[in-house]
């Protein structure tokens, strides 16, 4: 199976093709920076997002990138894994001219106004007004570059290109250079990904971009006033305690931006309902679960705090429960109902369980601990579960589900047990309308979301030790007696 093809934006047939025609239309060349702060300025006052799907930013690290973007700075953003660095800085991309005019052909995408190289300031000088134009979407201005210790000066900033050598140019020629990354992203914003990989000698390489706007390639100077913003991001760990990123180049950024993990709770489910792709139906009473579930691991003795839990933890793991309940909707095909109704795809708090097994290598854990990573996961589950109980449900009157198991009775649930055939064992529960309001599922809950909303009470009646539990060889749990 091929990759698809990525759709290039084509250019409304309105735009000026030519110098002239761009200079009659009333055109003014802005550097990427005058760009941003422009438009950004222009949505501040229109009351438009600035950022769209940046998600428990708003009022601590957005505003320290505004200040830095309105100031002109190249800025590096510091904070562990998973706290969304990297899409903030592809967020920047929006802030840019939909389409700007370029050189048509240029590499550089040099603006017809303030062409770089020489051959492209001749061709200006010989065509004039006539000079084609181009146009460039902004999605094509931003490059990004993941810093590895194995990355050269050539991939950054360029090399020789030995075919042009040997075309007969002389080795000072501008003509000769094959440009890296970093001059062919001119006119746009320019991101490095974890920048205390790279190599020191690398990283010098970088500091006549941010600095004098000049590059050197194998031992002759080539000045380019490039165009663009810096941004980087780094691994606190890395940035402050190793001392992997020289300090000129440190000093040369303008700002300094922490990120962290959302800050409360709301904004952690409003994170995982944005970017989760969910197979099943995930209720919100489960998606809580899996939130406080994430936080828990995050602030766990257990795990390693230098390298933190990702948000991509709880996002997985919505993920994994809502595959959980596919999974059985598949295997049960349909369910024991007279009308043979299909078992719908609904996830359950018990799903939650294959998560301990199948996320534990997003976790570092505590030397320690080793070994144990499963239990500590597991408890951890719990206590979330527990939490999630006591938030919703405390102060019911839940003695309608402790009465089902008085008399001896067990229920059995699992991932394999249908919400018709769960249904059949509690028959009807005095407070189960009253739990289902509570957690936000109406008066006509399908029969699956009833079905899950009634395991959610038995496990949370076992957590909370008014109810037994015990799990079998063939893995169905069972409710039953006291906790």
């Amino acid at each position: 199976m091929t990759a698809p093809t990525p759709v290039i934006p084509v250019p409304p047939a309105d735009l000026p093709g030519t110098l002239g025609a761009l200079r009659a239309a009333g055109h003014q060349y802005r550097t990427v920076k005058q760009e941003l702060r422009d438009n950004l300025l222009a949505r501040m006052r229109s009351g438009e997002t600035r950022f769209p799907g940046i998600v428990g930013y708003d009022d601590t690290v957005l505003p320290e990138v505004e200040r830095a973007l309105l100031a002109g700075h190249d800025m590096v953003l510091l904070g562990e894994r998973g706290q969304g660095k990297t899409r903030l800085i592809r967020a920047l991309g929006s802030l840019l001219d939909e389409w700007t005019p370029v050189i048509a052909g240029s590499v550089l995408n040099e603006h017809p106004m303030h062409p770089l190289t020489p051959a492209s300031v001749a061709q200006v000088a010989e065509a004039g007004d006539d000079l084609p134009v181009g146009w460039l979407h902004r999605s094509m201005r931003y490059g990004e570059k993941l810093a590895t210790p194995d990355t050269s000066v050539g991939d950054l900033i360029g090399d020789v290109d030995p075919i042009r050598i040997a075309q007969g140019r002389t080795l000072g020629d501008p003509e000769t250079i094959h440009f890296g990354l970093v001059p062919r992203t001119n006119r746009g914003i320019f991101a490095v990904n974890e920048l205390p990989d790279l190599a020191e000698r690398i990283q010098v390489a970088l500091l006549n971009v941010l600095e004098e706007r000049d590059i050197q390639v194998r031992g002759y100077q080539l000045r380019l006033p490039l165009d663009l913003l810096l941004v980087a991001s780094a691994n606190p760990e890395d940035y402050t305690n190793r001392g992997r990123i020289i300090t000129p180049l440190k000093d040369r950024f303008g700002a300094e931006i922490r990120t962290h993990y959302p800050v409360d709770l709301e904004l952690e489910l409003a994170l995982i309902r944005q970017e989760a792709d969910l197979v099943g139906a995930v209720p919100e009473h489960v998606l809580e679960v899996l939130a406080r579930f994430a936080r828990a691991v995050r602030e766990s003795p257990s795990v390693d705090p230098r390298s933190g839990v990702s948000a991509r933890f709880a996002i997985a793991a919505a993920e994994t429960v809502a595959g959980a309940a596919l999974r059985r909707a598949g295997l049960l095909a349909a369910s024991d109902d007279a009308d043979g109704r299909p078992e719908a795809a609904v996830a359950r708090v018990g799903d939650a369980v294959s998560v301990t097994s199948t996320l534990r290598g997003k976790v570092e854990f505590e030397s320690g601990e080793e070994g144990r990573e499963i239990e500590v996961l597991a408890h951890l589950l719990r206590t979330a579960t527990a939490e999630t109980f006591r938030a919703h449900l405390a102060g019911l009157d839940l003695s309608g589900f402790t009465a089902l198991v008085e008399d001896g009775t067990a229920i059995e649930t699992g991932e394999l047990v249908g919400s018709a055939e769960l249904l059949r064992q509690v028959g009807t529960v005095p407070g189960l309308a009253k739990v289902l309001d509570r957690l936000g599922l109406g008066d006509a809950p399908t029969p699956e979301e009833a079905a899950g909303a009634v395991e959610f009470v038995l496990e949370g009646l076992h957590l909370t030790r008014r109810l037994g539990k015990d799990v079998t060889e063939s893995g169905r749990t069972v409710y039953g007696g006291r906790g």
